[in-house]
């Protein structure tokens, strides 16, 4: 695989992906909560103003909208900010889109701290966890706008749910020239045989140079990209987490429910192995520049490496 290219913004892409899929996929309707200039659904509705319904700020109402228009053979994609989606609507989406097991796309826009200046109130640092509870919810974290744009027409052609994740930000470009995204398969980004690093989501590029600089100091990572949180690609991450023993797992997402709570529940069960995180604590975060948050609340290269070192039992050099 190529180093990254240039930088895409995330969002920016999903909205892309809307519009170029809408002929291919005529039964897609897309749906608003009043942010579609910030989710940039706005280009599907300016494309396909018919197919394209503004809900105002009523995301429970959007759900249950949602889920009615999937009874009658539609494939609604919902959009908007992740925090309010998965809070707002958490009761709708469990009652009438889980329950019925029904063909709806939710789309998770700003995840993470990537609102990083409208603080904690719109930062979503636990949306992971509450969609991954979901029975038959399929949970989906792209690392990049590539990802995003092959995960959106994989959700609207399953016959149950699937929540997207997607960040406000640019992101660097990954996997142009790699393997489709596919649900439920990990991507194998590089082999070691003295620990397992599983990531998900916009940190993969820090998971990637850390990798990088533990190789100098001679340690050698399996470094896992896990897009699909939910189903778990449980056979490569116990093949994994057998040969090394040592697995830590590396998300912008509490540290509670997400990437390092779904691999701990693996391997529990099929391969016990020493575990460490890389994830935001028992916290709220505040308002602030994206990076520097990531940092603040450790999410950065240098905090991978001093989890890896940890783990291998080797002091910081």
């Amino acid at each position: 695989m190529k180093a990254a290219r240039k930088a895409v913004v995330m969002r920016d892409a999903f909205g892309r992906a809307l519009v170029d899929l809408a002929g291919e996929i005529p039964e897609m309707i897309v749906l608003d909560a009043d942010v579609s200039a910030s989710t940039k659904t706005g280009d599907f509705a300016k494309a396909y103003p018919d197919r394209f319904f503004n809900v105002g700020v009523a995301e429970s109402n959007m759900v249950d909208i949602a889920a009615g228009m999937a009874t009658c053979g539609l494939r609604p994609v919902v959009n908007t900010f992740s925090i309010f989606l998965t809070l707002k609507g958490a009761d709708q989406i469990r009652n009438t889109i889980c329950y019925n097991n029904l063909p709806v796309v939710l789309a998770g826009t700003y995840g993470g701290l990537s609102d990083s200046y409208d603080g904690a109130s719109h930062q979503s640092i636990l949306d992971v966890a509450i969609m991954r509870a979901l029975p038959g919810m399929v949970v989906i974290v792209p690392a990049d706008s590539v990802e995003v744009q092959q995960a959106l027409p994989l959700a609207l052609r399953r016959d149950g749910p699937t929540f997207i994740r997607i960040c406000r930000n640019e992101t660097p470009t990954l996997f142009e020239d790699a393997a489709p995204l596919e649900i439920g398969k990990i991507r194998k980004l590089r082999d070691g045989s003295d620990l397992t690093i599983g990531v998900t989501g916009v940190p993969t590029p820090m998971a990637m140079e850390a990798a990088e600089r533990l190789a100098k100091d001679g340690i050698g990572v399996d470094l896992l990209e896990i897009p699909t949180l939910k189903p778990m690609d449980v056979k490569a991450l116990v093949r994994s987490a057998c040969k090394t023993k040592k697995v830590l797992t590396v998300e912008e997402h509490t540290i509670f429910g997400g990437l390092g709570g779904a691999v701990a529940e693996v391997l529990a069960k099929h391969a016990p192995a020493r575990m460490d995180y890389v994830a935001i604590q028992d916290r709220f975060a505040e308002s602030g520049d994206y990076a520097a948050l990531l940092a603040k609340y450790g999410i950065s290269v240098q905090a991978i490496v001093e989890k890896a070192k940890g783990l291998v039992g080797r002091s910081i050099g």
